[in-house]
């Protein structure tokens, strides 16, 4: 089983210097990079340069600036130019596609926050003997770097990164040959229904509450961010003030960000302790918080009628606050790892039919939380309606696959 850790850094105040050293050289390799692309592709015949032709380069970059690019890891700089190749991967992708292409664009010192080491004792080894019961990280160009190890370290190492969020710095261990931690077998299965009234309804009618912690957090943010806004353009990059506002903003987006986590593991726990089989919906969240297309007003050129783009303003932000997708990719891998089973179910209908006699009417749900059958007049929590809905659905999986 592969699996992530992630554990907090300790540096010094010389390594943290160098972090950040280490950080603006990999930007400044990948922005010069882009560069070449950029003018290969316009004055060369539209020349496209691979990733071997800007690897090959590296032993003459770092020669020629022996202080900034030679001190930092070969194999580091090597998985910088792989993160450029894939952008335009994907930007190549998309263009044949039909979709919005979004070339690659220079990134600016704070928005390139991590350097991936490809491979463990190849410019950055984990110390899994650690001395003076302290674990330490060796990175090249920066020392033996203090981490605050919370909870062991399982499998083989292959993967390091080097994270910064604020001012506080990561690293990032991917391991794969996880052993598995099995729990008990347990023959009951139950159904999930996401919402933004309650975070999760199950089809035993038991509701997971919605902790919304954008909004409770929202008064705070409101005040950084028109503090933030008051800066003029011209002095926004070098102004001590202004700096110490966007740490501001982005310490309590981060506070926000940890605290959504920690209750997408909780609830996932809980119901994975509980139940041997989960089914939830197949959501398209991408889809579901797409902002509503403009309306055209026919009588008066240049004028738009009403679409509802406020209200779905709203409810979009509540559905992203929950964070379903995320808390759904968390409820897989415990399951994986706890030997239990996750189903997907086609969400189509699942708020609309009836589960006592199967009528199906948009009529059916009244409000938000009321669920009332036009058929046979069965009267229901709206959610919980839509849990059981997924419950049998699951059940049609499950008879399909035997």
């Amino acid at each position: 089983m592969y699996t992530v850790f992630t554990f907090r850094l300790r540096p010094t105040v010389r390594q943290a210097q160098a972090l950040g050293d280490m950080l603006r050289d990999h930007c400044s390799l990948y922005n010069g990079a882009l560069q070449e692309r950029r003018e290969a592709y316009r004055h060369a015949s539209k020349t496209n340069i691979k990733y071997a032709d800007q690897s090959a380069q590296l032993k003459e970059i770092r020669a020629f600036d022996p202080d900034r690019q030679g001190r930092w890891s070969f194999s580091s700089q090597q998985a910088t130019l792989r993160r450029l190749d894939k952008a335009f991967a994907a930007f190549f992708r998309r263009a044949k596609a039909g979709l919005t292409p979004g070339y690659p664009r220079f990134k600016g010192v704070g928005h390139f926050d991590t350097v991936l080491f490809p491979r463990d004792g190849d410019g950055c080894r984990w110390d899994s003997t650690p001395r003076d019961r302290r674990t330490r990280v060796r990175l090249q160009g920066v020392g033996h770097v203090r981490v605050h190890q919370h909870r062991p370290v399982r499998g083989r190492v292959k993967t390091i990164s080097v994270k910064r969020e604020g001012k506080h710095w990561y690293v990032v261990l991917a391991c794969d040959q996880v052993p598995r931690e099995p729990l008990p077998a347990n023959g009951s299965i139950i159904g999930i229904d996401m919402g933004v009234t309650h975070f999760l309804t199950t089809s035993n009618g038991e509701h997971f509450e919605n902790p919304r912690y954008l909004d409770a957090s929202a008064d705070a943010l409101a005040v950084a961010q028109q503090h933030l806004s008051t800066f003029p353009k011209r002095t926004r990059l070098r102004s001590k003030k202004h700096r110490a506002a966007v740490r501001k903003v982005a310490q309590l987006h981060g506070r926000i960000r940890r605290q959504r986590r920690d209750y997408h593991h909780k609830a996932a726990k809980e119901l994975i302790r509980g139940h041997g089989t989960i089914a939830h919906e197949r959501l398209n969240i991408a889809g579901m918080t797409r902002a509503p297309k403009p309306r055209p007003d026919p009588d008066q050129p240049g004028a738009f009628l009403p679409n509802g783009a406020a209200a779905k303003a709203g409810l979009n932000r509540r559905i992203l606050d929950a964070g379903w997708g995320k808390f759904l990719t968390i409820l897989a891998q415990k399951a994986e790892s706890a030997a239990r089973r996750v189903v997907a179910v086609d969400a189509r209908n699942t708020s609309r039919t009836c589960p006592r006699c199967g009528h199906v009417a948009r009529e059916n749900r009244l409000t938000q939380a009321k669920f009332e059958c036009t058929a046979c007049g069965f009267l229901a929590n709206a959610d919980h309606v839509g849990a059981l809905n997924v419950l049998s659905g699951a059940g049609l999986v499950l008879c399909a696959e035997a």
